[in-house]
Order: structure tokens, then sequence, then C-alpha cells
């Protein structure tokens, strides 16, 4: 099972300035159409509630992905037709399941805790992570837990004008 993250940062390594804040406002459309390809080629979704949440009230509809929102509920309101569904499973477990369920990747999505369960726990193979021309000076980072992580760049790509994607591979 391959295991990406996909984060936008801000160019001082930021996912966002508090709990509120939500990356699709500061991002730029061509970093939105790099998630959109990633998490269509993943096949999965996986997401903390508010993460979900906060894509569900912005409208933002993600067709041909099973999405699956870590959260404390037994389920969330919501009007998604498509396969969305919720869990508490320890990471390894959801990963193990989605792989019987013939799944072959995985994308993680955010927030910033379901980033750290994944890296901590050490199932992230790839990163995708956008830089975007804005300073937030303090705000939330991409794991709080203490680890360490070898990356290998893979790519760079300018997404436009002022956005750079660092592609790596986890080094295992």
């Amino acid at each position: 099972m391959k295991v990406i993250l996909i984060a936008a940062l801000s160019a001082d390594g930021l996912l966002a300035r508090d709990a509120n804040d939500f990356s699709m406002d500061w991002t730029s459309p061509e970093d939105m159409k790099l998630f959109v390809r990633l998490t269509k080629e993943a096949g999965v979704m996986v997401m903390g509630s508010r993460t979900f949440q906060t894509t569900v009230d912005a409208g933002r509809k993600l067709p041909g992905r099973k999405m699956v929102v870590y959260t404390s509920k037994e389920s969330m309101e919501h009007q998604r037709a498509d396969a969305t569904e919720f869990t508490t499973e320890p990471p390894a477990a959801l990963l193990e399941r989605l792989k019987s369920e013939g799944y072959s990747s995985v994308a993680v999505c955010g927030g910033a805790a379901i980033y750290d369960m994944f890296l901590r726990e050490g199932l992230v193979d790839e990163l995708y992570l956008t830089y975007e021309p804005v300073l937030f000076g303090a705000g939330i980072t991409l794991a709080q837990s203490s680890f360490e992580l070898r990356l290998k760049l893979l790519k760079t790509q300018q997404l436009n004008e002022h956005a750079c994607m660092m592609h790596y591979e986890v080094q295992k």
C-alpha cells in the first residue's frame, strides 16, 4: 500500500495560521489542480473530521474517490453521494483493511493531527508539499510529535509564477 501525504504550506512551512484557517482560501488554483489529480490517482483520501467538515461547508465535490474520515463520532452530517466512511481505526489497521478491499494507494490530506499520526507511525511513503507565497510567522505545523524521517527529493515543479511543489520519498 502506497501512502502519499499531500499538503500546502506557507513559505515559512506552516499549514495554517490557526485551527480556523482553511488552506483552500490561500492556495493557488494550480495547487488545487495538483491535489485533484493526486487524490484521483490514489483513489482514497484520508482526512480528519475538521478537514472533512470544511470541505463539505465549502461545497467541494470530490467525485471518484473514497473518503475516509477520522472522527470520534460514528457519522457526521453530510449530503455527499460519494463513498464516505468514518473511522477510529489505528492507521496501520486502516491501511491493511483498504488493501484487503483492493486499494493500492491512499492520499493523506490533513489536517495536522492526521498528518502527524501517519508520519509518527512511519506509514508515509511520499510527500507532495506545495509552498505558497505567503508568510504566517506563527501557526500550525505539519507535525507536532517528535520523530525523524529522512527524505529524498524526487522532483521539484514550479506550479505557477510564485508557487513550487516539492515531491519527496521517505527513506526507510
